[in-house]
């Protein structure tokens, strides 16, 4: 099995959230891999290299862990993969928004947050979203089923 630790940034300003579309043509939220030996506060890092925004952590907001099945991953052959994601409320407090350089991200939006539902996104998009609107004391949600337009 694969593993995977990674951060991401759950930025809500007016009712909007800030989303990256993802060269795979679905949205996520800004984060990514923490490196080896590198502190999850990465997450300000790439929103930097993703999005062109500065930013500070204003909370944790929780833990997600999930298992994708060998089958579901969009490497084929790969192994059953691992992605344990650290998700904090991110403020943006300054820069200016622009694509990834020679990055993954394509671009990134402000995208109200009832218009979430119609977009093709990963899980995560989700899960962040329900972590900041409902701050369990716990910082776990249930898992969220994947299909339709939700992918892992």
């Amino acid at each position: 099995m694969s593993f995977r630790l990674a951060a991401y940034a759950v930025c809500i300003e007016d009712g909007r959230v800030l989303l990256a579309h993802h060269v795979s043509r679905s949205w996520t939220l800004p984060g990514g891999r923490v490196e080896h030996g590198e502190d999850p506060f990465a997450v300000i890092r790439e929103v930097a290299e993703e999005t062109g925004y500065d930013a500070v952590v204003e909370r944790l907001l929780g833990v997600d862990s999930r298992v994708i099945p060998a089958a579901e991953r969009t490497i084929p052959g790969g192994p059953e993969h691992q992605n344990v994601g650290i998700f904090y409320r991110v403020r943006i407090t300054g820069g200016q928004l622009r694509p990834e350089p020679n990055g993954e991200t394509v671009e990134s939006v402000w995208t109200p947050i009832p218009d979430v539902a119609g977009l093709r996104r990963s899980s995560l998009v989700d899960i962040g979203l329900a972590l900041a609107q409902t701050l369990p004391a716990t910082g776990h949600v249930a898992p969220v089923p994947v299909s339709g337009l939700i992918q892992h």
